[in-house]
């Protein structure tokens, strides 16, 4: 058995898996990462390799925990991906966006793939067909622009996130909906519209906390797979086996 794990800025996220296929997963705090997995190791004897991706300073000993349980495979920075980087600042690209774009090229290997993370930011990872990563862009997550409205104003509230009803706010909390959650979902078709005018033959995955939310607004085709992160690690994880 198989245990994949990711620290992202808001949440840890893991999952057992066993011949490709998901037996459990969860979401918790990161304070409460290492009490998780004490549960899992618990419930799952027999797992027998890990793999982890981190974006969290001070896992140390979470990753000692891993190595002592596990024959563990860390991705970092120096792992060899399975596609050539051409981002002009590879040490600064973020770990969870190369194993989002390593799960799209080995799904979809020799494709033009657009991956768009909707999760604490929305990030945008572009593997061409040539199995060449370009790039791609970030911006503010749902949960930050919400957030942002209330902290940089006086009198605007801090709402959950809604769908709405028409993109013409007709309250206050109206107008907010439809400025960050219709603005998220004019950025997302924007650039999937810029992509498609330079590589017509595109695949895009939507994946991420928030990904479910979004892909009912969106016109575009799109493969919707919020676990999309933690069966990349899979993935890679398999790749890594098969060509040791």
């Amino acid at each position: 058995m198989l245990l994949t794990l990711d620290a992202g800025n808001t949440l840890f996220k893991g999952a057992v898996f066993e011949n490709n296929r998901i037996l459990y997963q969860f979401y918790c705090p990161f304070i409460e990462a290492e009490k998780k997995i004490g549960k899992i190791f618990s419930e799952y004897p027999k797992i027998t390799h890990s793999i982890y991706s981190s974006v969290v300073i001070g896992d140390s000993n979470l990753v000692e925990i891993l190595k002592k349980r596990t024959q563990l495979t860390q991705i970092n920075h120096q792992f060899n991906f399975p596609f050539k980087n051409l981002y002009t600042t590879p040490s600064t690209l973020g770990i969870d966006r190369m194993v989002l774009s390593a799960g799209a090229n080995l799904n979809f290997p020799n494709k033009n793939v657009l991956v768009i993370g909707a999760g604490t930011c929305i990030t945008y990872d572009f593997v061409n067909a040539n199995n060449e990563y370009l790039g791609g862009a970030i911006s503010p997550g749902i949960q930050m622009r919400y957030k942002s409205l209330n902290n940089y104003t006086s009198k605007l509230p801090l709402l959950e996130k809604e769908i709405p009803e028409s993109f013409i706010g007709n309250s206050t909390q109206n107008a907010i909906h439809s400025g960050v959650i219709d603005g998220i979902i004019y950025e997302i078709e924007g650039f999937i519209s810029q992509y498609f005018l330079k590589y017509q033959d595109l695949t895009i995955i939507l994946t991420g906390g928030d990904a479910d939310f979004l892909a009912k607004s969106l016109k575009s085709t799109i493969f919707a797979n919020s676990n999309f992160l933690l069966e990349s690690l899979n993935l890679i994880f398999t790749h890594c086996i098969d060509n040791d």
